[in-house]
């Protein structure tokens, strides 16, 4: 149902898009993410939570490509609700490439490594949502120094020297509010679900 939901959501995103070369690039991480999980699923599930966390964020990516992180509409109202100096959507984004990554890195630690809940883990879930993050830093820059004032939109800067570090401050605040907020959440799914111990 998840997958049905993300696609729809996919094909209604693309059409009337500002840029269809920007709204590719903003949803090419759901894209790439989804046949992995569908090739996955049988052998290595994830948690509802984790795949439902998962759709959230590729619902934020696509609505970022659908009008441009700088002109999502919702963005604009909180702007002059709020008498910001710019669309906050892309910090949304951000907070979210925190948020979500997090449960799915501890997730697959849990799993796969001896870790157990506590400081180590949560410690190196936080260093994994870091470099998510600056990766996509990385691909951002990447795109910019090869399309030029093309990738503007795409990069959502709006004027902002310091959007690459907001980006990655937001990151991190989203990686610590979702591992104080749904840890317990996360640990009881795992039990209910038997993946509470390392897979073989």
């Amino acid at each position: 149902m998840l997958l049905g939901i993300g696609i729809v959501a996919l094909c209604v995103s693309a059409i009337g898009a500002k840029s269809l070369g920007t709204w590719f690039m903003e949803v090419l991480a759901a894209v790439i993410a989804a046949p992995i999980l569908v090739l996955t699923y049988r052998r290595f599930p994830l948690t509802p939570l984790a795949y439902r966390l998962i759709l959230a964020q590729s619902l934020i990516l696509m609505i970022g490509g659908h009008w441009t992180y700088a002109e999502v509409p919702a963005g604009d109202w909180v702007r002059d609700a709020l008498g910001l100096g710019r669309n906050p959507y892309d910090r949304l984004g951000h907070l979210a490439q925190g948020f979500v990554p997090a449960i799915v890195a501890r997730e697959i630690l849990l799993r796969r490594t001896p870790l157990r809940p506590g400081g180590w883990l949560n410690a190196l879930v936080w260093c994994v949502v870091m470099a998510v993050s600056a990766t996509w830093e990385l691909f951002e820059w990447v795109s910019a120094l090869i399309g030029g004032s093309a990738a503007d939109d795409f990069l959502g800067a709006q004027g902002d020297i310091w959007d690459t570090q907001w980006d990655m401050f937001m990151a991190a605040v989203g990686a610590v509010a979702s591992l104080l907020l749904l840890t317990r959440v996360h640990d009881r799914q795992l039990r209910a679900y038997h993946l509470d111990r390392p897979a073989e």
